[in-house]
């Protein structure tokens, strides 16, 4: 079963479209799905993968990336892959044809919440175990979905914090070998002058010794 769709906008993480099945026991923790979810499109990076699968808990996240924006679902844990890709296919085509010269300019969030009726029928199609359970209508490939990446949500974003933190360290270290640097070049700035005194002193002191010497 197909929990919840998701589509947002991969550049800023903007959602525009979300569709929600209406379960009073699921939404209790819908609310945290949600958040991993966005949480996880905003983790997304031009060499992420272009599909893939992650565990949560006894659910699963699939996704869709296409031409900067990310398509996205929860579903049960039996719910099959190939099933769950070919709707996020599906989702694409549609989606895509109606609004694919909107996408990048709308500005508000889930500015294409018209689109949720056509989400939930397609939920309904892939949810009706008679109009689905035929495996070789779907337009997602059994062997390519079995090149999809599976992976674990917590894993992912745990990895996404971890790279954050080292950001911030390497950040700090960059600032802190500029320093290094810039007081090196004024430490060298003063040892030049230094020596440039010193060397000034002694050439002075030696020529009021001549002129002592010879000249008083």
């Amino acid at each position: 079963m197909i929990l919840f769709t998701l589509v947002s906008r991969v550049a800023d993480g903007l959602p525009l479209v979300a569709s929600v099945k209406e379960d009073t026991e699921l939404n209790r923790n819908m609310v945290n799905y949600q958040n991993q979810a966005k949480l996880l499109i905003r983790r997304l990076a031009p060499n992420s993968p272009p599909r893939c699968s992650l565990t949560a808990g006894n659910y699963y996240f699939h996704y869709l990336l296409e031409n900067g924006i990310c398509y996205l679902i929860l579903t049960e844990g039996n719910f099959p892959r190939q099933k769950a890709f070919s709707f996020l296919e599906e989702v694409h085509n549609q989606f895509s044809g109606q609004y694919a010269n909107d996408v990048y300019t709308v500005s508000r969030p889930y500015g294409f919440i018209e689109f949720d009726r056509e989400l939930q029928k397609l939920q309904q199609k892939y949810t009706d175990t008679r109009v689905s359970s035929n495996v070789a209508q779907l337009n997602v490939a059994l062997q390519d979905v079995q090149r999809i990446m599976v992976r674990n949500i917590d894993d992912v974003l745990r990895r996404g914090e971890a790279l954050t933190a080292l950001d911030a360290q390497a950040s700090h270290l960059s600032d802190l070998s500029k320093n290094y640097r810039t007081g090196a070049q004024s430490l060298n700035v003063q040892s030049s002058v230094a020596k440039y005194l010193i060397i000034s002193i002694v050439a002075v002191i030696f020529l009021l010794f001549l002129y002592f010497r010879f000249l008083w």
